[in-house]
């Protein structure tokens, strides 16, 4: 019978292991430079509690799980923004498949929901892959339920035409909406007018929680991001307002391009604006050589599933469940 020790992350240096592990349940896959590069754009954690006792703050607190010969065969990581919704914390808990059975996934859970508890919060939140039915069973014994459903979807672009889809971008420049990208106009007034952009459209997307980032952070994780140039940030101007947006982010491994966000202002949607910044978005990945394009959807958003599956083409793939456990 083997032998496991749960232990924090050694940091660096067990990120060329936590690499490929993350890679068994992640879409897209990342690298251990990838992964020491996002964590040290990120302060040491600091939690606290506002005046109702709910937790408040950040922290990202790693744990792994080596068998007897000192090689890491699992991992787990619970993590908190500024702007997560107060009390909650997300997780990720992923064991190598030789190894799942034999309790490791138990006791990184363990860890990981003393911790939880230790900090006082009040709930613990999952993404788990809608096929993997080990994992979800895995939560529910647990006390997890399901809360949402999120759909994957890819674009193979090699085969993709759109014919008379393009008139979308004809016909809102017809109507006086000019398109640029931020390359066309740097500059800090610039980057303003989109932050406004993506604070009044990113409360809208069905699911979401919390508060927004505040613009140095909002900047640091999505225009600045490694995989994010300002030409691939696609702009809908009426007059000098910013009133729409798509932005891609290329993964430095498969060289193709994630659909990170897409956004209109309230009063301008209903008039195809979104399809033509979509189409801009494809034009692009297509001109840099991408292979595909990958995005993902709430199921309540049937707005943006009817024009990523119905008008546009991409391949239904297997979602993910946003599993929750309330904590007492």
């Amino acid at each position: 019978m083997s032998k496991y020790t749960i232990c924090p992350m050694r940091q660096p240096d067990d990120y060329a292991a936590v690499a490929p592990l993350l890679n068994l349940i992640w879409s897209e896959p990342t690298t251990a430079e990838r992964l020491q590069r996002d964590e040290e754009s990120i302060p040491p954690g600091k939690l606290h509690y506002n005046e109702d006792g709910e937790l408040m703050g950040w922290d990202r607190p790693k744990w792994v799980a080596e068998d007897e010969h000192g090689q890491v065969v699992g991992y787990a990581m619970a993590w908190r923004a500024p702007w997560t919704e107060p009390g909650a914390l997300s997780h990720t808990i992923v064991v190598h498949p030789k190894h799942r059975g034999l309790g490791v996934g138990a006791a990184l859970f363990d860890t990981l929901h003393q911790w939880a508890c230790e900090v006082r919060a009040s709930r613990l939140i999952d993404y788990m892959r809608e096929t993997d039915e080990r994992s979800l069973a895995f939560a529910e014994r647990r006390g997890y339920v399901k809360e949402r459903h999120t759909f994957e979807s890819v674009l193979d672009l090699a085969s993709f035409d759109g014919g008379s889809l393009h008139d979308a971008i004809n016909q809102a420049e017809q109507a006086g909406i000019r398109f640029i990208t931020l390359a066309d106009e740097p500059g800090d007034a610039s980057e303003n007018k989109l932050y406004e952009l993506y604070k009044i459209t990113h409360p809208d997307i069905p699911g979401y929680s919390g508060s927004f980032p505040w613009f140095e952070e909002w900047k640091k994780w999505t225009i600045t991001q490694s995989g994010v140039r300002p030409e691939w940030i696609h702009i809908a101007k009426d007059g000098d307002r910013y009133i729409g947006v798509v932005t891609l982010q290329q993964n430095e491994q498969t060289r193709a391009m994630y659909h990170e966000f897409t956004g209109v202002l309230p009063e301008y949607r209903g008039r195809r604006i979104a399809l033509a910044l979509k189409l801009l978005g494809i034009q692009t990945a297509t001109a840099c050589g991408v292979p595909y394009l990958r995005t993902h959807n709430d199921s309540m958003n049937a707005p943006m599933l009817r024009i990523n599956r119905d008008l546009l083409g991409f391949r239904a793939e297997a979602g993910s469940y946003k599993m929750v456990c309330e904590l007492k």
